[in-house]
């Protein structure tokens, strides 16, 4: 009954997210709030929100690495997300046909991220403020303080990709059921996690950066696969890469409503191995956004997008 719980809640939250994201880009551009910031801001949450909910009910219940597992395992599967793309679609060459000046800084910063991750999870203790890490204070200064090298031009791009449309009215109304429907969805998906990890004996550091993670992500996966369909490989990227700056921060956020303290001195040293697996698939990105264009054979470009899957499968059976 767990498992099937688990399974239903997981189908529950990508429908519902899928649906959010159309609606949250239809506020974004047929509402007085539809600057490129702002519409940005709103996507993002939208598409994020499954993680969000997932790890703030980890919290309640007091189950802290589901929380940061969640977070850390949705950053790299989204990683996974586009490496797979880049496979199937190795003829299109997607990471020759972007504009590398748009995401070179958004890798670099989820980078410097995770090292302060996996710095402050290394050593013991922390430095806390009202009760959360300096270390995520520092990420989340570092986050506004990066907005200005960050396009703000996805907006343009998402509208591109609107299959759909609906009134403002009916976007609104059906953005807030949504939203309940993924809170509730997202809330039974953590509960439901902390259970199959009692009654299997699986790590629960394990549960929350795959199995929880993948979950939370595959709203990600359609979006990007959509545009993929629709050529539109700087949108495919970009939305990855500013999707896991956003979920850094609501690991930050997720931190401050956490009671006991710092959460990251309170999860198991297991999370340091997902970080350390974020690290190495974000500079595999970096290379991919910075080789240069001069090689004939499909494989050989999609060698460093196979390194990656491997590396990530090899890591989810380790950590299993």
């Amino acid at each position: 009954m767990i498992y099937f719980v688990f399974i239903l809640a997981a189908v529950v939250v990508v429908i519902s997210a899928v649906y959010l994201n159309q609606f949250g880009d239809v506020i974004s551009r047929k509402s007085s709030l539809s600057g490129a910031a702002v519409g940005t801001f709103l996507i993002a949450g939208a598409t994020s929100l499954p993680e969000l909910t997932t790890s703030l009910t980890a919290v309640y219940i007091d189950n802290p690495d589901i929380a940061v597992g969640n977070m850390l395992g949705s950053n790299v599967f989204n990683l996974l997300i586009l490496a797979s793309m880049d496979i199937i679609y190795r003829r299109q060459r997607l990471f020759q046909r972007v504009n590398n000046k748009e995401n070179i800084p958004s890798a670099s910063i989820g980078l410097l991220f995770l090292l302060i991750i996996i710095f402050s999870l290394c050593i013991p203790g922390s430095i806390e403020i009202f009760g959360m890490g300096i270390e995520m204070i520092v990420i989340v200064l570092l986050y506004i303080f990066s907005m200005k090298f960050i396009s703000g031009g996805e907006s343009e791009q998402e509208e591109e990709g609107q299959t759909k449309d609906y009134s403002l009215r009916a976007a609104v109304i059906g953005f807030i059921i949504a939203s309940v429907i993924v809170f509730i969805s997202g809330s039974a998906l953590s509960v439901s996690g902390d259970r199959m990890a009692e009654a299997s004996g699986l790590d629960a550091s394990f549960v929350g950066s795959f199995l929880i993670a993948a979950s939370t992500s595959l709203p990600e996966l359609v979006a990007v696969y959509a545009a993929f369909r629709l050529a539109n490989y700087n949108m495919a990227i970009g939305s990855i890469l500013g999707s896991n700056l956003f979920n850094i921060q609501l690991l930050a956020l997720t931190d401050l409503l956490y009671r006991e303290g710092a959460i990251l001195t309170s999860v198991q040293a297991s999370h340091i191995f997902i970080a350390c697996l974020g690290v190495v698939m974000t500079l595999i990105m970096i290379f991919l956004l910075i080789r240069p264009a001069s090689m004939r054979s499909h494989w050989r470009y999609a060698a460093p997008s196979l390194l990656m899957t491997l590396i990530y499968f090899i890591a989810s059976y380790v950590l299993f």
